[in-house]
């Protein structure tokens, strides 16, 4: 995930409570001038809300649990 996440745009969501995570990853998609994002958020619920979106979607996410508040997605549109 490391080689991936270097090219990634990040999106950085830290500090931001839900919806906000979700709501940045969209506007990102939305721009589409990137098809790799890597959305770092520090509160709990993305994991569900980010991961279901990306299903719901077809995209492919990965996410990776850096510490207990902090959870980092690597999104492929």
């Amino acid at each position: 995930m490391n080689d991936l996440a270097n090219t990634a745009m990040i999106i950085d969501a830290m500090g931001k409570p839900c919806p906000m995570p979700l709501l940045m990853l969209k506007r990102a998609l939305k721009n589409k001038s990137d098809h790799l994002f890597l959305l770092k958020s520090s509160d709990p619920h993305s994991q569900q809300d980010v991961m279901r979106y990306c299903q719901m979607h077809q995209l492919k996410c990965g996410m990776t649990a850096i510490s207990a508040s902090e959870y980092h997605y690597l999104i492929e549109s």
